[in-house]
């Protein structure tokens, strides 16, 4: 059988992380259907946990997300009961969210989800090298955790 195609391309650890954020993408995304729940609707519904009561601009910020796609966002969690909007208390003209206790609920079992999907991305690892590489990638990734 001839050597798989693009060589040089494949041993890039840009491409390398690519397949890995792909293949975590897409167990954690597998594991949240089981909830009803979309990452990105994860990801704001976390952050309205974390901040909240966070204005909506600034949430929108904090996850990097468009705000009209916030607001679609934001939209789908409000009528499925997971978050409020309501005046901000610190300035009257903005939305202030924040989760509701079913959406607080939902959370903790996506939170058990996404761990165990990135269990299963980890699994050929052991506890020592999951450690080592998560502390590179938080190196690498320009952020702080």
């Amino acid at each position: 059988m001839a050597d798989a195609p693009l060589p040089a391309i494949r041993s890039l650890p840009s491409w390398l992380l690519g397949r890995a954020a792909a293949r975590g993408r897409a167990l954690v995304a597998e594991a949240l259907a089981a909830e009803g729940m979309k990452m990105w609707h994860h990801v704001v519904l976390s952050a309205v946990h974390d901040l909240a009561p966070v204005a909506q601009a600034d949430l929108g910020r904090g996850v990097g997300l468009d705000p009209k796609d916030l607001v679609g966002v934001l939209n789908d969690l409000q009528a499925a009961g997971l978050v409020v909007r309501a005046p901000d208390p610190r300035d009257r003209r903005k939305n202030a969210v924040s989760p509701t206790p079913a959406g607080t609920r939902l959370l903790r079992r996506c939170e058990r989800l996404a761990r165990d999907a990135n269990d299963e991305l980890l699994a050929p690892l052991t506890a020592a090298e999951r450690e080592l590489f998560t502390a590179l990638l938080i190196r690498i990734s320009g952020t702080d955790g």
